[in-house]
């Protein structure tokens, strides 16, 4: 099993430039996740790719400790839309 600090880590060591993250457990049952992300490095990319970026930077927790994992990724300026 992973917990949200582990799966915190492991995106901030992957995903360049985040300013925002937030981790929660869905179920309490730590194998079930949700992720918040803003990152410098998501501008310009699309969904899929930033959803990418993600992934890789969890490697091996995706194939097995994270079950499933809703991700909202945004870059610093569609993340300031979302918050006016």
């Amino acid at each position: 099993m992973v917990d949200a600090e582990m799966l915190e880590e492991r995106i901030r060591q992957g995903v360049d430039g985040v300013s925002h993250l937030v981790v929660r457990d869905l179920t309490g049952t730590k194998d079930h996740w949700e992720a918040l992300i803003v990152s410098e490095a998501f501008a310009g990319k699309t969904p899929i790719e930033q959803h990418q970026m993600v992934y890789e930077a969890l490697g091996e927790l995706m194939a097995g400790p994270v079950h499933a994992l809703a991700l909202k990724t945004y870059s610093p300026e569609s993340w300031a839309q979302q918050e006016g």
